[in-house]
Order: structure tokens, then sequence, then C-alpha cells
């Protein structure tokens, strides 16, 4: 692998100067995992690729999911066994050769609540999910009586269950992820650039030639031309068809999931759970020292930036996940909650938990290429398939895509720093269970971050307000990573925004400071940033305790918005 790009303010500099002296071969609108999928598909192809993010990379849906890579065993009662079977390879190649820096195996419990005909039938499901993945890098699954499972997960009730069956997964940072996939694509030739939006399509008849593209940060404007626009927008989807000014050939409707974060003192598991809801199901998925919880699948036609929880979407996942638990959770157990909103294919049924999660591809224009659908863990397939189609404008005969073979920035000589982790972390003078933590999340770039502290020892200290992240990360965020502002940092560099009881405002200020110089902030756009970032964490609470939809969108968009501070939008 090429040596790694850092996604710093000189790169930005020069990545304008290129959209706009040069034509691309592909231009990618949306910087989420599909998104950065489709810049690392097409530059590992010898193309010359540009990607433009509106907001930050992972802004939307990539970085509020449930945080797993899982073939979808609920799937297989809907009898798509095509995408449970690709997904489930898709998950097997991260854990071994693409990300297994960034992908770990997770198990599930499963409760099962009938005597008799419920275990042979969840059983029979899991050995068909087992067997599909070919390869497989974790366990089978396994049964359990109901003591064996109260041992596994003592906060069950005993009435909750008859018995159990464990079975794995995998998890993911997935905001990390995103971003190292994004980067990886840089380190092979694509151009990158977050707080860039289309704010046009240009044509040549009737055909799209490039995009008209809008600096955020200052409101400077340029015109990127390229043989092909492949759209990864989500549920922006039919967005930015509008702005073609065609029809598209699909819908995208956008449901809204929304997790809660718990300490993990609050269930006392060993294993992650999943139960069965009326809808669909829910998951307890362990995460540091922390619980997931999460989802809800509810239509969401408001604001599709900041999708906002309600009370009311709360208050489900408290109900079911408390039917279970000996000892309740409540709202004050609860230290972070996001929304997120999965882009499915309009059209195949009234409920959005039954829309189908398989992704579909097409060329509404000549010259625009349209992706949509999907799920995270089949990320890299729909974007090999969104290039697939875009070569056709590109023209020539062009390689495919090898992207399964291509591991993600990091991953290289990852297992050899984890075999050497004691070593390293006595090194570094840090806990082991701190340089385990880097490593988990940075893989071999862990060695990288590390060294910005020979000149300034002080970076690996702990993070005021967030001790379980080291001040280096906070400045390695805008010296490597891309984040030009502080809620990039707080939300998704980091996952402090949903990781401690105050959602990042006690870190606020620290990290900022960190940021400031690297990014080149006076004190007036640092106390700015401060106070935007606390105001959109105010708004968020403010939604939370709105009980439906509207009343919650309307307090959340209250917030002003981070990026609105760079150009000088007052804060209201």
């Amino acid at each position: 692998m090429p040596a790694p790009v850092r996604l710093d303010s000189a790169y930005r500099s020069k990545a304008w100067e290129r959209l706009a002296s040069r034509e691309f071969d592909v231009l990618v609108i949306g910087g989420g995992v599909t998104g950065t999928g489709a810049a690392l598909d097409a530059a590992t192809r010898g193309l010359s690729v540009a990607l433009v993010e509106a907001r930050d990379f992972a802004s939307g849906t990539s970085s509020r999911s449930s945080k797993l890579f899982h073939g979808g065993l609920r799937y297989l009662e809907q009898y798509n066994f095509g995408l449970v079977r690709e997904a489930l390879r898709e998950r097997e190649l991260m854990l071994t050769r693409i990300a297994p820096h960034l992908v770990r195996p997770v198990s599930f419990l499963y409760p099962l609540t009938h005597r008799f005909w419920e275990r042979p039938y969840v059983s029979a499901g899991m050995t068909l999910y087992d067997s599909m993945g070919g390869a497989r890098s974790v366990p089978r699954h396994r049964h359990f009586t109901r003591g064996g499972a109260l041992r596994m997960a003592p906060a069950l009730k005993r009435s909750a269950l008859t018995g159990a069956l464990m079975y794995y997964d995998a998890q993911t940072d997935d905001a990390r992820h995103t971003l190292m996939v994004g980067r990886t694509a840089a380190t092979y030739g694509a151009t990158l650039l977050s707080s860039a939006e289309v704010v046009g399509l240009d044509h040549a008849g009737e055909r799209i030639v490039g995009a008209r593209v809008r600096d955020v940060e200052n409101g400077d404007q340029i015109n990127v031309r390229a043989s092909v626009v492949v759209n990864c927008t989500g549920v922006w989807t039919d967005d930015i068809q509008t702005l073609a000014g065609g029809r598209g050939r699909f819908h995208v409707r956008a449901s809204k999931g929304v997790h809660i974060v718990v300490p993990r003192d609050r269930i006392n598991s060993e294993t992650g759970l999943i139960l069965r809801t009326e809808k669909s199901v829910l998951f307890v998925i362990p995460w540091t020292t922390h619980w997931i919880i999460g989802t809800t699948d509810t239509d969401w036609t408001l604001h599709k930036a900041h999708p906002a929880a309600s009370k009311a979407d709360i208050d489900y996942i408290l109900d079911h996940i408390n039917e279970v638990l000996a000892v309740p959770l409540t709202h004050d157990d609860i230290q972070g909650v996001y929304a997120g909103l999965r882009p499915l294919l309009a059209g195949e049924s009234e409920s959005s938990s039954q829309l189908s999660r398989e992704h579909a591809v097409a060329r509404p224009q000549p010259g625009l290429i349209s992706i949509a659908g999907g799920k995270y863990t089949t990320y890299r397939v729909m974007a090999a398939d969104a290039i697939d189609a875009a070569v056709h404008d590109v023209g020539g005969s062009q390689p495919p895509s090898v992207t399964e073979h291509i591991p993600l920035v990091g991953a290289e000589g990852y297992h050899a720093m984890v075999n050497q982790v004691v070593r390293l972390a006595k090194s570094a003078g840090l806990p082991v269970w701190r340089m385990q933590g880097l490593l988990d999340r940075y893989g071999s770039m862990t060695e990288e971050l590390l060294a910005m502290a020979d000149d300034d020892p002080s970076l690996l200290q702990p993070l005021d307000g967030a001790a379980e992240y080291l001040r280096a990360e906070v400045a390695y965020a805008a010296t490597h990573e891309g984040a030009l502002h502080l809620d990039d940092v707080l939300a998704r560099r980091t996952r402090i925004s949903i990781e401690t009881p105050d959602r990042g405002t006690e870190s606020a200020q620290a990290a900022a400071d960190l940021v400031g110089p690297v990014l080149g902030w006076d004190d007036e756009r640092i106390a700015n940033e401060v106070a935007a970032y606390s105001a959109r964490v105010e708004a968020e609470r403010r939604s939370q305790e709105q009980q439906d939809d509207q009343d919650a969108d309307a307090a959340r968009i209250a917030a002003p918005d981070t990026r609105a501070v760079a150009v000088g939008r007052a804060l209201d």
C-alpha cells in the first residue's frame, strides 16, 4: 500500500485546486460508506476520481447505524437468502482481510420464550446462518438451558426465557470505518473533500458532465468536470436526481432508527442480546464501557440532515428492553441517544420494516449513476456495482473491482502490533488497556498518532471530560483525519458525544483548544465552535423530551448548524 495520505488543511487546499483545474473520470457525491467505498473502488481500478461531501464524512446514516457487520438473521424469515449470503461473505472479508483492526466478533444471546417449537425453529435458522457465509472467523451457534443463559446474562428475568441460543456476528465503529475507507481511497489517488456541497449539475444536452460545488467553509464555488457522476447520497438520492432535472428510476424512503446508549454496569451480561419485537428485532450491543440498544423503524419525512429522536422513540426502546430485564432501565440511565435514517427503496411495502435492504443501481440520465438501498454491511458490493455501471460513461476497457483484496489504512501490521501490545504500551508509557483501545481504533496508524507526542508529551494525557480518549486523538482528527469542526471531532472521529453523560459539552473547550491552532481558529472562532456544539447538544436533549416527531424535529433544528459558524452566520 502507498503511504497513507494526511487529510489536513494543506491537502484540502490542493484538493480544491485539483477539482477546479482537471477533469475526472468519476465524481462521487456523498461521503458516507457507499460513497467512500465507490471512490476507493474507482481509484483502485486506475480511474481518476473525486468525492465531495456537503457536511462531514459519515455525518449521515454512516455514523448512526447499529454498528454491526452482520448477515441479518431476520432476513432469513423473509426468504432473502441472497442478501444474507452476500452480507455474511462481506463480514468475513472485513474480519480477516479488509478491516481486522476495526471489525471484531460479537456474540448475541437469543432468549427462547416457548417451551417446545421455538428452539428447533430458531436453531434451524441459525444453522443455516452459520453455513451460508463460507469460511468463518466466528464460532457457530450454541444452545443454553435457562440456567445456562442466566449465568451468561444475569440481568435477564428468569420468567423472560425458557432457554436460549447464542450466535455470533461482528461490530465496528461505523464512523471510523467510513473514514478509513475514505482515507484509503485518498491513499490510492482519490481526491476527497468534505464541506463541499453540490448545488447544481452541469449538462451538455441531456448528458451530465459535472457539478457545481460550493465550499461550505467560505462560500466559494467551482465547476467540477467528470465523465460520470455517481450519486451515493442515501436519503438525499431523490434530491440529487431532482437537481439533475430528470426523473429517477427508483425512489428512496427514509426510515428512522433510534438507539440509546447506557453504561455497561446497568445490564449485567457477558454477551449482547437480540430480542424479537412486534415490528422487527431489538439489539443490545456491547460497546466498550457501554451498551447500545436499538433500534426503532419508523417513517421519517422531516429534516433529513438532523433526524430527531423523540420521547416516544426512547420509550419504545425502554419498554421492550424492560420486558426482559430484572432491573429495569430508566431515562436517567441513558447517557447517549442518536437517530439515523435508513435509505430504503420505496414501493415494495407500506411498512418500512418490510422494505427491501437490497440495493439498486440505475442510470437515469447519460453521465449520471444513482445507487440506493442496501445495508452498511454490503457497502463494498454496492460500491463495486455502482462503478461497474459508471464505467459505461467513462469509456474504454476498464478492469473489474479489486477492493476485496485491498486492506484499509491501518490494517497492515495490526495483528503483529496486537501481539506486541504490552511492549508498545510500556514504550509509550500507557496502560495496556489504553494501547489496545488505540489499536482497535487506529490499527497500525497508532504509531503515527503516538509520534505526535514526541514534541508535546501532554498529548498522551486523557482529554478533559472524556478520560477514555487521549488528547492526541483529538489533535490527530484535525492533522490527519480531515476534521474541520468541533462536532466532527466529538461526534465522529471520537464518539464522546454518545459516550459521556454530558454528551461532550465538558470536553468541548479542551478539544477546541487542541484543534483550533491546527485549523487556524482565533479565540472568537473557538468560542463559536464551543457554543454551537453546546447548543446542538441542548437542542437534542429538548427534542428527546417531545412526544412526537414533529415537535422533536422542531426542537432539534433550533440549534445552529456547526458548519454555519465558519461562514459567519450568527448563533441564535
